[in-house]
């Protein structure tokens, strides 16, 4: 189950089982034993409210004021009624869509409740935050200084997989890497342990080297884009590196989308983020903005995570869709036809505790871009079966460290009515090389 509801206001998502689609087939070589085993993503979903149960952030319009925090903040400095022109203009956007918030979530949760979800806390342990880091981020700045092979010498597409089913060596920064198999499999990249999902493609680098994924020829029908946005909370803690708004025109959009193609970016609440998409970024790109959408972000009682009209964090960030309408004459009207998209519509769902995890947008998107599209994620921090992804920490939540894996017995008649499945290959895919599957130019000679 992944959609638990969906009504003209929106959908209700179960997240855990979308992560989860595609991992129920998947091969882990240890040494050069081979083995099947069924792949879950851990349970790290926000349970409780960020306010105590004096100030619970309901869903009802009842107790949606500015409640107590169980920590105390800090008190700010100046006063509260000295707005600068940013908070105006996002208040005045928080209260031009606050009832479409209200009610459309109480509606929502409501109906998901009926079907037995949002009624509570379903698990009674949720497994700790990883601690490993695998600092994709400094690979790819390390990258940086390998040359680029000349565009005719170059091949911009690799397997991840050699003929024989055994691992290839990868070239992971200037390559895109595919798994074309019908199988999620456990591959040792880089000294650690990944998950790669079925029928997916990506590539690690970061803003600057991003052309072997325009010269590998690919056009996409949904391109889904996660920027990196400034702000203060992410400058304190430094969990990643931000871009500026302006650096985010140079995004090659218009040489990745086909003619129609559904662009949805993720915006803050920040107002003058959403403006920038809106009025500069889209226009740029030839994107015409169709919808805006809401995530909301509730708890496993159907609660908001933060109370609606909280000035500090809302329980909700936006969503702008547009379509790629490119000004060229050999298009055909046919090409440019598209399923109209409806406006303020909503997703709820428990959100993760990871940071910056979004939910996946596949089973809502579907029906607007036909079954057989071709999907790419930009800023991409986990893979999805059947998609593109890049970014420079693309790997980051395919990473071993955020799954179960339990074993799973297949016979051997079970396993040869698939090709996918051959018994006879042995691979192996461990190395405790923390150099394994980079570029060469990586190597010292002892390690080449």
């Amino acid at each position: 189950m992944s959609v638990v509801h969906q009504s003209s206001s929106g959908w209700v998502l179960e997240s855990r089982s979308l992560f989860d689609r595609g991992y129920e087939r998947c091969v882990r070589w240890t040494g050069h034993q081979k083995s099947h085993v069924k792949c879950s993503f851990k349970s790290f979903q926000i349970v409780k409210s960020h306010y105590n149960l004096s100030g619970r952030a309901a869903v009802d319009g009842e107790h949606t004021d500015v409640m107590q925090k169980t920590d105390k903040p800090k008190k700010r400095k100046r006063k509260h009624n000295e707005l600068n022109q940013g908070e105006i203009d996002a208040k005045a956007f928080h209260e031009k869509i606050r009832s479409v918030i209200l009610e459309g979530t109480k509606s929502l949760v409501d109906s998901a409740r009926s079907a037995g979800y949002l009624s509570g806390e379903t698990e009674t342990f949720r497994d700790p935050l990883p601690s490993q880091d695998c600092s994709l981020a400094a690979l790819c700045e390390m990258a940086k200084d390998l040359p680029l092979m000349a565009d005719e010498e170059q091949e911009w597409t690799q397997s991840l997989f050699t003929k024989e089913s055994c691992v290839s060596h990868v070239d992971l920064f200037s390559r895109l890497t595919e798994n074309t198999e019908a199988w999620a499999a456990v591959v040792s990249l880089m000294g650690e342990e990944f998950i790669i999902p079925p029928k997916s493609a990506f590539l690690l680098s970061d803003f600057t080297r991003i052309q072997p994924l325009v010269q590998s020829g690919r056009r996409f029908d949904l391109i889904v884009i996660d920027p990196p946005w400034e702000n203060k909370s992410v400058k304190r803690s430094r969990r990643y590196s931000s871009l500026p708004s302006s650096q985010l025109k140079h995004l090659p959009v218009p040489l990745l989308g086909s003619p129609g193609c559904l662009v949805v970016t993720w915006v803050t609440n920040r107002s003058s983020h959403l403006r920038f998409v809106r009025d500069e970024l889209y226009p740029h790109w030839g994107v015409e903005v169709v919808a805006e959408w809401f995530w909301v972000k509730v708890t496993t009682w159907g609660e908001f995570v933060f109370p609606l009209d909280s000035p500090h964090k809302k329980p909700y960030e936006v969503l702008v869709l547009g379509r790629y309408r490119p000004t060229n004459a050999r298009t055909s009207p046919l090409q440019m036809l598209s399923v109209p998209v409806e406006d303020k519509r909503l997703i709820v769902s428990v959100p993760s505790a990871l940071h910056s995890q979004k939910p996946l947008l596949s089973e809502v998107l579907k029906s607007y871009i036909g079954a057989e599209a071709k999907c790419l994620e930009l800023f991409a921090r986990n893979l999805q079966p059947g998609w593109t992804s890049w970014g420079n920490e693309v790997l980051k939540f395919q990473h071993i460290s955020y799954f179960n894996l339990d074993p799973v017995d297949i016979s051997k008649a079970e396993a040869t009515k698939d090709e996918t499945y051959n018994p006879a290959v042995t691979c192996d895919f461990s190395s405790p090389k923390k150099t394994d599957c980079l570029h060469p130019a990586f190597l010292t000679v002892e390690q080449q």
